[in-house]
């Protein structure tokens, strides 16, 4: 999983709770990274799962939930750092849908040895569309954010 997913995370922990509490959720896992990413590394992805569930035991927030938040958090970030993913689209639908065949296809030229996971979309209305997704990794929550 590429670090960009690890730095989020941590500084939304950092954020949204405290900067001990980020020291806390690292120091309570063994970590492959010692808890130390780069936003362009590749890491385990079992390391996010522990420093969740170790976030969730410390503010009393369901795993879930704090998947979600952070996938809206994350989204924030990605308008910040990618604004040419976001350009001419109008709705978070309309970048839902880009998602596969414009802002993977660029991931992948920048990071031969990502896994990506895979979205197919329809849109039903203009406030439904469906979405399957497609990952190795378990987290249709942040998705969901």
């Amino acid at each position: 999983m590429k670090g960009i997913i690890f730095t989020e995370f941590l500084e939304m922990v950092e954020i949204r709770f405290s900067p001990a509490v980020a020291d806390q959720i690292i120091e309570q896992n063994e970590l492959d990274s010692n808890g130390v990413y780069t936003s362009v590394g590749n890491y385990n992805k079992q390391e996010l799962l522990k420093l969740v569930t170790s976030l969730s035991g410390i503010v009393n927030i369901p795993i879930d939930v704090l998947v979600k938040e952070y996938g809206k958090y994350l989204l924030k970030r990605f308008l910040v750092y990618y604004p040419q993913f976001f350009e001419e689209l109008t709705t978070t639908f309309d970048f839902l849908g880009t998602i596969d065949r414009h802002v993977h296809v660029e991931v992948e030229k920048l990071y031969t040895d990502v896994e990506l996971p895979s979205f197919q979309t329809k849109r039903l209305s203009d406030t439904q569309m469906r979405m399957i997704y497609h990952s190795s990794n378990p987290l249709l929550y942040l998705l969901k954010g």
